[in-house]
């Protein structure tokens, strides 16, 4: 059995956000827009890429909100009507495969412990043996070319 889980964000946070106007986004620094390709716009929330016509919202996130050095936030992509993808064990869905994949061990105390850089299709066995260390609490995946926070991976 797999030892690893991915996980979207929790939707409920930006719901409420959709129903701004765009006035009312930019003045918290969001963004909307709308898809105009098949890849290129990774929800956050569904762990799948948004298709053609799919409305988003672009924002900063604090994905990484700890009392660590390694706190982190950056941008992402959240789309409507989404919610939260808690995938079975050992899944790993086109949305990390492709793509290349920073995943970033944390310890319990949220200090890294290692990184990796890979083609997301490599990323399960790479998951697997991250999670056979027991000091290793949870990994945060991200696009590397572009560094964003793509989603957790926990413990299955």
């Amino acid at each position: 059995m797999s030892t690893f889980q991915l996980v979207g964000l929790d939707h409920e946070p930006f719901c409420a956000l959709f129903d701004l106007s765009n006035v009312e986004l930019a003045a918290q620094g969001i963004v909307r827009r709308i898809a105009d390709s098949d890849t290129g716009f990774p929800c956050r929330i569904s762990l799948e890429d948004a298709g053609v016509g799919d409305e988003l919202l672009l924002l900063n996130y604090a994905h990484h909100l700890v009392p660590s050095p390694y706190r982190a936030s950056g941008p992402i992509y959240v789309r409507r009507g989404q919610a939260k993808q808690v995938l079975a064990p050992g899944v790993i869905p086109g949305y990390v495969t492709r793509r290349v994949i920073s995943l970033r061990a944390y310890d319990a105390e949220y200090m890294m412990r290692t990184a990796h850089v890979s083609e997301g299709a490599a990323v399960a066995p790479i998951l697997e043996a991250l999670f056979a260390d027991s000091s290793v609490a949870y990994v945060h995946l991200h696009n590397a070319n572009r560094g964003c926070f793509s989603c957790l991976a926990r413990r299955a």
